[in-house]
């Protein structure tokens, strides 16, 4: 790993700072997270392999990424600040599950460097994945769907809480 590798990886992890100190959810607060995401994607991302088992890859990475962002988003508090503007605070669920899907990741690529390029090698052919590109494509999609799912969970909450503050209360 190169410090540009280390950098991106604590950057990612970092994210969870303002989740925890609760977020105004601003177009700007909203899209940091995917801007982060696709920003790594644009430095590793050179090819989107699509033999063997590549794609199966890719989907296991999704899903485990989109349930992770789901988690996250479920344990994530929204309520109106003194502005009206809507707030999600992330507790310690939330900022316990983003950790782990961020850093399994960046620790993945430390232990592929340092020792376990011999069983991901093997483990790639014995199930058909082509190689090192598609692995990143996977990490890669895995974190993308984690962002992408804790967005959409947050903005379904922040959405509800908005209709029922708009809805008249019936006596």
């Amino acid at each position: 790993m190169t410090t540009t590798d280390y950098l991106i990886s604590v950057a990612l992890i970092l994210l969870v700072i303002p989740q925890l100190r609760g977020t105004r959810q601003t177009t700007r607060n909203t899209l940091l997270p995917v801007v982060a995401v696709a920003a790594a994607a644009a430095h590793y991302l050179r090819s989107f392999p699509t033999q063997g088992h590549d794609v199966q890859l890719y989907l296991v990475g999704v899903l485990a990424g989109a349930v992770l962002g789901a988690a996250c988003g479920a344990t994530t508090g929204v309520h109106r600040g003194s502005d009206g503007v809507a707030l999600a605070k992330a507790g310690a669920v939330a900022a316990g599950l983003w950790i782990v899907g961020m850093a399994s990741r960046a620790g993945f690529e430390y232990w592929t460097t340092h020792g376990g390029s011999t069983t991901v090698a093997q483990f790639s052919r014995d199930n058909l994945i082509t190689g090192s590109a598609a692995w990143t494509a996977a990490l890669l999609l895995m974190a993308l769907a984690q962002v992408l799912s804790r967005l959409a969970v947050v903005r379904i909450k922040v959405r509800r809480m908005s209709s029922a503050a708009a809805t008249p209360v019936r006596a």
